[in-house]
């Protein structure tokens, strides 16, 4: 099981780690070797850093993860935009066979706004293997009128076929471009290890060891749900790929 695809066991998983250093942390205060007052200044100045550390690689990896989602909306766009100007330049085609490739590239719109909404992975690949089915149909009718006329304005509906597969790649590599394991596991790792330095340094035993790890839990959620284009709260709508379906099929 992949946590990092399921935000709210990522959660649950990384406060009960977190809490189990804390803990485990001031058993060995309480059990094992003390903290001299003497090393206090010193143990301060540890935790500190490790607390700034911590705070620095959240910050950078949660703007990864916003930069990776501002990607993902911005292809959507730049996708609605390919499949709508070349619906426009499909009128240059000749008029028997420009009906049906207007109906193709509708089916084609259909899947990709199917493949922004539906959370479930196992029909991905459906998805997947349709568009792939709709792009070879729909290049193959370009590519048939092209050879018949060979002319600057069938170049440029090749043209906008182009943009709209090409398109499709951009929005699948950057549905793909995660946040690296490793960046996850130092990330993790930094969590634990100032917890422990937390559970440590209490002067006493309370309730406050639960506070670092909460916090940082909900950002850990928050990241991996930033990341995650298909499950979690936060997603990439559609929005410009739907308004243009209700453009292009009024009664639809």
């Amino acid at each position: 099981m992949n946590f990092l695809d399921h935000p709210f066991v990522l959660f649950a998983a990384a406060l009960a780690f977190q809490w189990c250093a804390a803990y485990a942390g001031d058993l060995i205060r309480k059990k094992v070797r003390p903290l001299k007052p003497e090393d206090r200044d010193d143990f301060d100045v540890v935790r500190t850093a490790s607390l700034t550390l911590l705070g620095l690689i959240i910050a950078f990896t949660f703007s990864m993860a916003v930069t990776r989602y501002d990607q993902r909306k911005n292809y959507e766009e730049e996708e609605a935009n390919a499949i709508g100007t070349e619906f426009l330049r499909l009128d240059f085609l000749p008029q028997d066979n420009a009906p049906a490739v207007r109906e193709t590239m509708i089916k084609y719109l259909d899947e990709r706004i199917e493949f922004y909404q539906d959370r479930d992975e196992r029909d991905i690949g459906r998805i997947d293997r349709d568009t792939g089915k709709l792009q070879t149909e729909l290049w193959a009718a370009i590519a048939a009128n092209a050879g018949k006329q060979q002319t600057p304005i069938i170049a440029l509906v090749v043209s906008g076929m182009n943009d709209v597969l090409n398109a499709q790649g951009y929005t699948q590599a950057a549905w793909w471009n995660r946040i690296p394991l490793g960046a996850w596991a130092l990330m993790m790792v930094t969590a634990i290890a100032c917890n422990l330095l937390l559970g440590y340094g209490e002067r006493r035993t309370s309730g406050l060891a639960l506070v670092l790890p909460m916090i940082v839990a909900i950002s850990f959620f928050l990241i991996a749900d930033i990341d995650n284009p298909r499950a979690g709260i936060i997603r990439v709508p559609p929005n410009n790929l739907i308004t243009l379906h209700h453009s292009l099929k009024p009664d639809g």
